[in-house]
């Protein structure tokens, strides 16, 4: 337990220094890439045939750096998250939809959902985004034959977690898990994996997993995950929703 804990206040932590770099960014950054893009755009107007090739690379160039800077700014902090009872399954079910849409006929995704499980207390879009993520990753890891992603609900009477800087302790019995019969995470990464710009895909921005665990943390809840070759699971664990908003 003390070990979710002191794990769970890393990744907090990294996502807090994403906050902080996302803030940066936006004020310190895309404010002079406008200048300079338009810049580019009027010398384009009298430069050469050869010259306007590398006036269309700055343009470029300034919007890819602007649209990085764009998905940075998802980590800032916007204030208190509203929060309501939300259906997990509606949104485990959106997120089948998308993530069937885009992937490979061969992808096997299994359901095996508790159906009596009550509402999660969170933001319903923000956690879309959440196993959104996750699942995607567990598609883009599975094998092209025979490749399984298995989504499972689950309620866990009595569980609850300490809250780091206080004496109470949270009741997350609600866990939703995203399990893969991929590759598995090498060894190297495990210990960094929801820090910022960590991945193991030769494209990838290494952002996903650090937004993941911004969110979570955010909505009181607790993400941990296993790995090893042919099977890797994340786990989830979130608050029940009461008729008075969060169960304690």
């Amino acid at each position: 337990m003390a070990a979710k804990i002191e794990r769970q206040l890393t990744h907090r932590g990294a996502a807090r220094s994403v906050s902080a770099l996302a803030a940066m960014l936006a004020h310190e950054v895309k404010n002079p890439l406008s200048g300079i893009r338009g810049a580019a755009q009027l010398l384009e107007q009298s430069a050469s045939v050869e010259d306007r090739a590398l006036t269309r690379l700055i343009r470029d160039e300034t919007d890819r750096i602007c649209t990085i800077v764009d998905r940075m700014e998802v980590f800032s902090d916007g204030g208190p998250l509203a929060r309501e009872a939300v259906n997990i399954h509606e949104v485990l079910n959106r997120v089948r939809m998308l993530v069937a849409s885009s992937s490979r006929d061969t992808l096997r995704i299994i359901e095996s959902y508790d159906p009596s499980l009550p509402p999660v207390y969170g933001h319903r879009d923000q956690l879309v985004q959440v196993f959104l993520n996750l699942v995607k990753n567990a598609a883009e890891a599975v094998p092209t034959v025979g490749g399984e992603v298995t989504i499972s609900t689950t309620y866990r009477h009595g569980v609850r977690f300490a809250v780091p800087g206080g004496h109470s302790r949270v009741h997350l019995p609600l866990m939703i898990s995203v399990k893969d019969n991929g590759g598995g995470i090498p060894d190297d990464l495990k210990p960094y994996l929801f820090d910022p710009f960590v991945t193991s895909k030769p494209t990838g921005s290494g952002l996903g997993l650090a937004l993941v665990a911004k969110i979570i943390g955010e909505h009181g809840g607790v993400i941990e995950f296993e790995s090893q070759p042919r099977q890797t699971v994340f786990r989830v664990m979130l608050p029940m929703a009461s008729e008075k908003g969060v169960e304690q």
